[in-house]
């Protein structure tokens, strides 16, 4: 490590830090040595070192579809009728 450290800031929700810090004490580290090994292998390997996904939801795909039964309701297209999921305690 170079002989100078520099800061880095950046803002965390409250319950993120207060969850981090629970969980580095566990491991018996403190979160500035967990952001020092996360910066480090990404500067390494040139990755983020876990899998970084999109919530499918938000999918192209699926906001299309979405879209498409929001027309069908608009236009008179869709036909929705009740039915029983549930058993009634009467």
């Amino acid at each position: 490590m170079s002989q100078t450290a520099v800061n880095v800031n950046f803002k965390l929700d409250p319950v993120v830090k207060k969850n981090m810090e629970s969980a580095c004490h566990d491991m018996g580290i403190t979160m500035t040595a967990a952001f020092t090994i996360f910066a480090k292998t990404v500067g390494r390997e040139r990755r983020i070192p876990f899998a970084v996904t999109a919530d499918p939801f938000y999918s192209n795909e699926n906001i299309n579809y979405l879209e498409e039964i929001r027309n069908d309701i608009d236009n008179g297209k869709a036909h929705f009728s009740e039915h029983e999921l549930l058993e009634d305690d009467e």
